[in-house]
């Protein structure tokens, strides 16, 4: 059990101006796994009250870029020294299998330092001649970062680590599933010499998030979850003018293109649409395949989704873990049950839950075939594990079929021809593209198109997304 009697607020444990409490119980058998303070109202006044002091009139936004980078450099070695721990926590939290957490976490680590090195090549001031001005990038103001439950520590760091480094306050809001991973990081900052004031920690519920988003002393929120949520963070938002970027859901295409290695794209998809037991919004889980080698390719896709351990995901062999929370499981089961009811064909999985795992919340790895692009199995997100695949009869309507969501945040295609993909690349509307499976740079901008988002994390583009530009004539 990992208890927290206290909230991280401004730099320092307080406790909470509310009695409710977080309990957090194992996805896997309902285990305890620890209890955390629930924020209320009054707690964000005391963080935004903070970050805002720290913000307007503190040290952090008036030292130099390389001061901050020296800070946060600091903070990623004492982060990596805790990778192993955060990723058996966050799995006790959320069950998501150890061997993706362990990777994630030590992907996290990484990351910061490619954020400082971005930091210390980043374009924070420069002139222009004729008239002479000088254009440089300042603090947005305090943030408010808001995560959800699937990768709490990537994604916190993600919005948190740029935001610091362009010299804002931060408040986290870390998911009421995962309050306990977010809660940790307060101390690492503190001792890698974080000045009081910068940085908050408060697990909150729905009600007291959109408080949080509302309130006047925010400036920014940086904000990834459901595309529902975010149209509300926007209509809020929107409101005061206040500056957001929203990550969102999605529902990617995977084109197998009839020259493609189906063995190869089977393993590459078995990864890029079960990762984090399904529930990622890059997931490739539409995947389009020509008429030429349908039925081939259902076979080797089942053959794969039949395979998939489930189980224990402290497991180091297990693949899938369980969902979050019985409620996201029956969400799930229900689309399974939907799926079936709208016609496709149910090919290896289903509504049941996996034998030996009554006591967690499990599912079974689902793959449907003969599924129509409109059947809402195909446009709606599920978050887990359960496959659809489509016909295509030539390459036009395969590039329709992809582009035919309202999301547009991942996407791959399988080719022999690299050339070919790139060409396909380029006409599929998403944020993100991946030829054969390669990886993008941890330097890229990623985001959406459409329902996934505004704004792009990671690289220039996502520090830049933390700043205001300023020019000044002289």
């Amino acid at each position: 059990m990992m208890e927290f009697d206290q909230l991280w607020i401004g730099g320092a444990w307080a406790p909470s101006a509310g009695e409710r409490r977080f309990h957090v119980r194992s996805p896997h058998d309902g285990a305890p796994v620890g209890t955390a303070p629930e924020a209320v109202e009054t707690d964000i006044d005391r963080a935004v009250d903070a970050a805002r002091r720290a913000g307007d009139s503190g040290p952090w936004p008036r030292l130099s870029p390389g001061q901050r980078q020296e800070v946060v450099a600091r903070f990623g070695k004492l982060y990596e020294a805790h990778t192993e721990a955060l990723a058996n926590l966050v799995t006790d939290q959320n069950g998501s299998a150890i061997w993706f957490s362990t990777a994630l976490q030590k992907d996290t680590a990484s990351r910061i330092g490619d954020f400082v090195d971005v930091a210390a090549g980043f374009d924070w001031e420069r002139v222009i001649d004729s008239p002479r001005t000088l254009v440089r990038r300042e603090p947005v103001g305090v943030v408010a970062a808001i995560v959800p439950w699937n990768a709490p520590q990537n994604l916190a760091l993600a919005k948190v680590i740029p935001a610091l480094l362009a010299g804002c306050p931060v408040i986290l809001k870390p998911s009421p599933e995962t309050p306990l991973d977010g809660l940790l990081l307060g101390e690492l900052f503190a001792e890698a010499g974080l000045p009081d004031g910068i940085f908050s920690v408060l697990p909150a519920d729905r009600e007291v998030s959109e408080y949080l988003v509302r309130h006047p002393g925010i400036d920014k929120i940086a904000f990834t979850g459901s595309t529902a949520a975010g149209r509300r963070i926007a209509a809020v938002a929107g409101e005061q003018l206040k500056r957001v970027s929203l990550e969102l859901g999605g529902k990617s295409a995977a084109i197998l293109l009839p020259d493609a290695d189906l063995e190869a794209a089977t393993a590459g998809i078995k990864s890029a649409a079960f990762l984090n037991n399904g529930s990622a919004c890059i997931a490739h889980t539409r995947i389009l395949v020509h008429d030429s080698q349908y039925e081939r390719a259902v076979t080797c896709l089942s053959d794969m989704v039949a395979a998939t351990r489930v189980g224990d995901p402290k497991d180091p062999a297990t693949f899938l873990g369980p969902m979050v929370s019985a409620r996201h499981r029956d969400r799930v089961r229900g689309y399974i049950e939907l799926g079936i009811t709208e016609g496709a064909r149910l090919v290896t999985g289903g509504p049941g839950t996996p034998e030996g795992l009554e006591s967690g919340n499990y599912i079974q790895p689902t793959l449907f075939a003969d599924v129509d692009n409109a059947m809402r199995i195909a446009q709606e997100e599920i978050f887990g594990p359960v496959l659809t695949v489509l016909r295509y009869r030539d390459e036009a309507e395969a590039v329709a079929i992809a582009n035919d969501s309202a999301y547009g945040l991942s996407g791959g295609v399988w080719t022999a021809d690299h050339e070919h993909g790139l060409d396909i690349a380029r006409r599929i509307r998403t944020g993100g593209f991946h030829i054969n499976g390669a990886p993008r740079s941890p330097r890229a901008p990623f985001g959406g198109f459409k329902d996934s988002g505004i704004g792009r994390e990671y690289g220039p583009v996502g520090l830049g997304q933390y700043t205001e530009l300023k020019s000044i004539g002289y």
